[in-house]
């Protein structure tokens, strides 16, 4: 297996916990992190070397991480696993499933790659890597087997994982945070590149909230490496009473919070799944933002508004994602209950939608695939 960054560590791990369930003598090793870790797998390399966002951010990393992709391709060849499986990570994994593919190895690739929102031209490569797609939304079999591949709709593990009515109370208690007054969550990304383009940007729009409402909480789940970068860029933007920093913990922190700024990725449907209003935002490269922008095929980046098909939270792209925009982004949240109750019912209808019994209907699919 491999997992490139820490969303696809927490879907590989509950994958696992389904395919040991099936298969208790499973050995699975590859490319992972704690999450997978604690379900035995043994990580060649750490899942974070994998980490990139971005084109001209690949580009400063790209001699190793085409290393790490030769060495761990050779080592597969030499040991022949049952099935290989790539979580996300579509850049890296591909091309890796293709070559294995190709050499007899069977191959399954979970979370489509968003063949519906940029870069339709994948299909094919899609097509000549995998020989099984595991797919997260209900749309996604239907629109792949257009172009003959075979998928199965395993809803997201997420929403099995998220109670429908998370208990706000509690996950205050849990962090130390007062269970009344206003709670705002501030997560930045979980890359470096990500951190280092929104946390200060982050910090100051929250710096900017705090003026128009003196009564409200911030908190910030950070990941261990990247908690010192994130604590620099709160003192830079000077935000430091009312502000909790914790390692890790970010579903406690969104099952805490009121209302959440959040980098675009799978946090924000993690937020959706909490019934957490959000302002959704994003910074990257000047050339990278360009590029992207080019081949998208949808005006939406953010997963909770592409489900639902609507602008139901706000968007702040690049420039837009300033600390002015981003604070009456959420000041207008905050001063609107009532459209704050009404997206909280979107998203547990959504919620609905996805929650599937993930862990085993994609060990169907493996288990038919080694059997076919």
């Amino acid at each position: 297996m491999v997992a490139g960054e820490a969303s696809g560590d927490l879907l590989a791990g509950l994958l696992l916990d389904g395919m040991r369930a099936r298969w208790p003598d499973l050995r699975a090793g590859g490319i992972g992190g704690p999450d997978m870790a604690r379900r035995g797998f043994e990580a060649w390399w750490p899942h974070d070397k994998l980490a990139v966002r971005g084109y001209v951010e690949v580009l400063r990393h790209y001699r190793e991480i085409v290393g790490i992709r030769k060495q761990l391709q050779q080592r597969l060849l030499r040991e022949r696993p049952e099935v290989f499986i790539g979580v996300d990570a579509p850049d890296f994994n591909l091309d890796l499933e293709a070559g294995l593919k190709a050499q007899g190895v069977k191959t399954v690739h979970f979370v489509c790659p968003s063949i519906w929102a940029w870069r339709p031209g994948r299909t094919e490569h899609i097509r000549r890597s995998a020989d099984h797609v595991l797919c997260l939304f209900p749309f996604e079999p239907a629109l792949l087997a257009q172009h003959g591949i075979a998928a199965t709709y395993v809803g997201h593990p997420l929403a099995n994982v998220i109670p429908m009515s998370p208990d706000r109370g509690a996950a205050r208690r849990a962090l130390g945070l007062p269970e009344e007054g206003e709670v705002l969550a501030i997560l930045p990304g979980s890359r470096g590149s990500e951190v280092r383009y929104l946390a200060r940007v982050f910090f100051e729009a929250a710096a900017r909230v705090r003026q128009a409402r003196p009564g409200i909480r911030c908190i910030v789940p950070a990941m261990p490496a990247l908690r010192p970068a994130i604590e620099e860029a709160a003192r830079a933007a000077g935000l430091g009473e009312g502000l909790t920093i914790v390692t890790g913990r970010s579903h406690e922190v969104l099952a805490a919070c009121d209302l959440t700024l959040i980098a675009s990725g799978t946090a924000t449907l993690e937020a959706a799944l909490y019934k957490r209003p959000m302002v959704i935002a994003y910074r990257m490269n000047w050339l990278t933002f360009q590029i992207m922008r080019r081949q998208q095929l949808q005006p939406w980046i953010g997963l909770p508004n592409i489900l639902c098909g609507d602008f139901v939270v706000p968007e702040l792209v690049q420039d837009r994602a300033n600390p002015d925009t981003l604070a009456a982004a959420l000041l207008e949240w905050l001063r609107a209950p009532d459209r704050m109750a009404a997206v909280q019912q979107r998203f547990t209808a959504l919620h609905h939608l996805l929650q599937r019994d993930t862990a085993s209907l994609a060990t169907d699919a493996i288990q038919n695939l080694l059997e076919s």
